[in-house]
């Protein structure tokens, strides 16, 4: 109820008493978040970073959101693919298979597509692990610490705006390079085949 309400200081008195719980009860958090999108995700990570500290917060949920992901792209691909891959519009999944890492990374990155639907879209597709995962990864890694600049106060006013600018070009030129490098590759593959 407590999470439910975003009542993050009641929280981390009542988790504070014991890390190990502490730990164990947000990677479930993060399960939930990955599975079924109910809590806001900047809440999860702020209440990491209050029970854990700046780094050692965003490095937890970044952690736990990469094991969640997996675990629910696996369930949709193996456990549940008959029961939900008719839920779906097919030809969204067949964008996917089409655009396996660059889909999963554009949609980690944006902030109104639900962690959930990626995953779960991901499983039906055809995109393999590998790419699944290096795109989640990174996607996930620039998101988060995008959101757990929020409740450090980093992006207040006292932030200097062209650092901002800086970190969210950065972003852009990885995407892109990531893009570029990807492309090559498949240009590479085709020419040898």
């Amino acid at each position: 109820m407590l999470l439910w309400d975003g009542d993050v200081e009641a929280i981390r008195k009542f988790l504070n008493k014991n890390m190990g719980y502490a730990l164990f009860f947000m990677f479930l958090v993060m399960l939930i978040q990955n599975s079924f999108t109910v809590f806001p995700l900047i809440l999860v990570i702020t209440i990491n970073m209050t029970l854990f500290g700046f780094i050692n917060g965003f490095i937890w949920s970044w952690l736990t959101g990469v094991v969640a992901s997996l675990i629910v792209y696996y369930g949709a691909r193996y456990v549940f693919q008959e029961i939900i891959v008719e839920k779906f519009n097919k030809n969204l999944i067949q964008k996917i298979d089409a655009n396996g890492f660059a889909y999963v990374f554009q949609a980690r990155i944006f902030p109104f597509v639900p962690t959930s639907l990626i995953n779960i879209l991901a499983g039906l597709s055809t995109i393999r692990l590998l790419p699944y995962l290096l795109a989640t990864s990174i996607g996930n890694f620039i998101y988060f610490f995008i959101l757990a600049l929020i409740p450090a106060g980093i992006l207040s006013a006292n932030w200097d705006e062209y650092i901002i600018w800086i970190i969210i070009a950065a972003a852009i030129l990885l995407y892109y390079l990531v893009k570029v490098a990807r492309n090559k590759r498949k240009s590479a593959d085709e020419k040898t085949e």
